[in-house]
């Protein structure tokens, strides 16, 4: 294969990358055949667009249809971050690879599909910013996401400045989870953002989330030392901002010695139901969780039960009733939710049968 590949519709520099340098690793290359080898070729897809794909491999560039040839259920559709085979001749998809790791939701306004958000993602950056956008529940959302994906989290709070308190901001997000990492910078800064370097090396992939206005697009520019997207002031009287990203797309970070590694950034999400998480939210609410499972009534909803072991946590002060009143609402979002996705599923597979 030849090393020639042009610019992707961001605008990203991927020509000369080699599969290394696009975030191939081992795990993909065990998927292939000898007769795959030789017949078709390996890209990532760069971006999503209405029924197309961007992608880019080595010697390869281009838009193609995101249809398979014998899609199987809602979780077989190419996503950015993927890597698929495709026919270089046809330009068509052969198969999409097994991920190492998938961001998924119930599409907003519609329990029936599955919104991919991005695939083979190695570390999620969590942006929220020092103001009234600091949301407790909201990042727990994004943090039960990373601990189901098995994706390491890193927790970004943006405009210290306009804190009069920001180390309180810091003291909060920690709180969230034990052992989160909190890095609390100035998206504007290149010195600032380096402290995310390590996430950010040689063919590492790093997704970014959070809502609208929290400078998520800054972060984006400093990190790629490029001004690709558009930024927006917040309004001032709730400190939301507009949608200044609206399709998710790779970008190439800042280089360094050896190359960098990849960005997916993803639209501000107003609405983030929780689907088939029940091992993030365990994993995320860990100290509930354990308390939990001392309880000694199988069956007990933990809200009402007398002798409870969450009620009686509560009451002696080892859990926060909030707290756990997050969990529950995650956790019945989430039963509700992965009920809807296995009855879709088994429509599906009977749709097939005939």
């Amino acid at each position: 294969m030849t090393d020639t590949l042009a610019t992707n519709t961001a605008g990203t520099a991927i020509a000369g990358l080699t599969l290394a340098q696009l975030g191939w690793k081992p795990f993909f290359s065990q998927q292939l055949s000898d007769q795959e080898r030789q017949e078709y070729q390996p890209v990532r897809v760069m971006s999503v667009h209405r029924g197309r794909v961007t992608t880019a491999g080595e010697g390869f560039e281009g838009s193609i249809s995101s249809t398979l040839t014998a899609p199987a259920g809602a979780e077989d559709r190419p996503t950015v971050g993927d890597w698929l085979l495709i026919d270089p001749d046809a330009q068509n998809i052969v198969r999409i690879l097994d991920r190492v790791s998938l961001f998924k939701r119930p599409a907003p306004g519609d329990d029936r599909r599955l919104q991919l958000i991005a695939a083979n993602v190695d570390t999620l950056f969590i942006v929220t910013s020092c103001n009234q956008d600091f949301n407790v529940a909201r990042l727990e959302r994004y943090l039960v996401l990373a601990g189901e994906a098995r994706v390491r989290p890193v927790l970004i709070l943006t405009k210290a400045d306009l804190a009069d308190d920001p180390q309180r901001f810091v003291e909060a997000a920690r709180a969230l989870q034990s052992g989160l990492r909190v890095e609390l910078l100035d998206g504007r800064d290149p010195a600032s953002a380096a402290r995310l370097a390590e996430y950010c090396r040689f063919g590492e992939t790093v997704a970014l989330v959070g809502s609208s206005g929290v400078g998520k697009s800054t972060l984006v520019n400093t990190l790629t030392g490029s001004d690709l997207i558009e930024t927006q002031a917040v309004r001032e009287d709730d400190g939301k901002g507009r949608h200044t990203t609206t399709v998710r797309e790779m970008h190439r970070l800042a280089r360094g010695a050896d190359g960098g590694g990849w960005l997916v950034d993803t639209p501000g999400m107003r609405e983030l139901q929780m689907s088939e998480v029940a091992s993030g939210v365990t994993e995320v609410f860990d100290d509930v969780t354990a308390v939990a499972l001392t309880c000694r009534f199988s069956n007990c909803n933990h809200a009402e039960v007398p002798g409870c072991a969450i009620r009686t946590a509560i009451a002696e002060g080892t859990l926060d009733s909030a707290r756990v009143d997050r969990w529950r609402k995650l956790a019945e979002e989430d039963a509700a939710n992965s009920g809807t996705v296995a009855v879709r599923r088994a429509r599906g597979k009977n749709r097939t049968r005939r």
